[in-house]
């Protein structure tokens, strides 16, 4: 009892030293030091005591690499692997309850991995998903070049768009500040060209903040939100004089406009057609005013251009007609539910657009 005594009061004498130590800073000799103390003290008289340090130092550098991948998997991005819908939970097990859900081509970025699961963030969401529904590394930053787009915002109070690359060039217009466009490439001389109305525009790289845009999911009470917001649509007719139907077919043309104004009129319904494959869709909400709306999905619905042109009833005849013939059944891209600027990406290439 006495020895044990003795060996007690020695460990706690000796942890008291280690916590000095560790206020003022102690040397990694000194740690070390310290090291051959305890082994020596559990272990008195062992010849094996540079085996406990060893081994102590192997688990110690084990542990730190573990933190260490877990540091660098933080933030990183992942991509969602399914032809419609991934539910994303409260914890990673399909019993947990459902916080939301990710779609087709929608990414976000990792917070944890565990037990073949993944804690991402997505928009607003945050939750499990199960990393069989899910790609990562190489993969996914692949399959987010080919789905994301780059946006440019605007930084100044009215920005110039101008035909080419140059201040001498002329101009097509001009956005207002934090007016939202998509970009179709860079030079190195300090110019971005946009999509402006359809038709190809340049501003000047200083006044536009760019970033790059991947869909995002969304969370129950987000989906519960746009589903209401659905039905009032559906319910109540605030549109001026059309009625519902029309009204829904307005909105599509003022989309196809702001998308596709430029553009021949088979272009025109090409760009209504993707809106309708995606209602048909599961992979999409199941209306027009649902899917134009959805987050992250058309950057004229995204800065509210949509609206504008929606509510000043300035819209092409052509694009009310491909509306038409889009919500009767006509498709001239087949079940296409993509399309982007042309960049030589497999599709079907239409004007400047390339659907796929």
């Amino acid at each position: 009892m006495a020895k044990a005594r003795r060996i007690t009061a020695a460990l706690a004498g000796l942890a008291f030293c280690l916590s000095l130590f560790l206020q003022d800073g102690m040397t990694a000799q000194a740690d070390s030091d310290l090291r051959v103390g305890i082994a020596a003290l559990l272990n008195p008289g062992s010849e094996n005591t540079s085996d406990i340090i060893s081994t102590t130092a192997k688990e110690l550098n084990l542990e730190l690499a573990s933190k260490e991948e877990e540091t660098m998997l933080e933030g990183t991005l992942v991509m969602a692997n399914v032809r419609d819908a991934l539910n994303v939970r409260s914890d990673a097990s399909e019993e947990a309850s459902k916080v939301g859900k990710l779609y087709k081509d929608c990414g976000g970025t990792i917070i944890d991995r565990r037990d073949g699961w993944t804690k991402l963030q997505s928009g607003n969401l945050i939750g499990w998903a199960s990393d069989q529904y899910l790609v990562f590394g190489e993969e996914a930053q692949a399959l987010a070049n080919d789905v994301g787009r780059m946006t440019a915002t605007i930084d100044t109070a009215a920005l110039r768009v101008r035909r080419e690359p140059s201040t001498e060039a002329s101009v097509l217009g001009s956005l207002p500040r934090g007016e939202i466009v998509e970009v179709i490439s860079q030079n190195d001389d300090g110019w971005v060209c946009i999509d402006y109305e359809g038709d190809d525009g340049w501003v000047s790289a200083e006044y536009v903040t760019l970033d790059f845009i991947i869909d995002s999911g969304e969370t129950l009470e987000e989906i519960k939100a746009r589903e209401e917001a659905e039905r009032e649509a559906k319910r109540h007719v605030n549109y001026g004089e059309y009625t519902t139907d029309a009204d829904t077919t307005l909105l599509l043309a003022a989309l196809i406009y702001c998308e596709a104004g430029c553009e021949s009129y088979e272009g025109q319904v090409a760009v209504g057609a993707v809106v309708m494959n995606r209602v048909r869709s599961g992979a999409y909400p199941n209306s027009i005013h649902g899917v134009i709306y959805a987050s992250g999905q058309f950057t004229p619905a995204l800065n509210g251009r949509v609206n504008s042109v929606y509510e000043s009833g300035r819209i092409q005849q052509s694009c009310i007609q491909a509306a038409q013939e889009v919500i009767s059944g006509v498709s001239n891209i087949g079940d296409c539910t993509h399309f982007r600027r042309n960049n030589g990406r497999d599709g079907i290439v239409i004007g400047n657009h390339v659907f796929y």
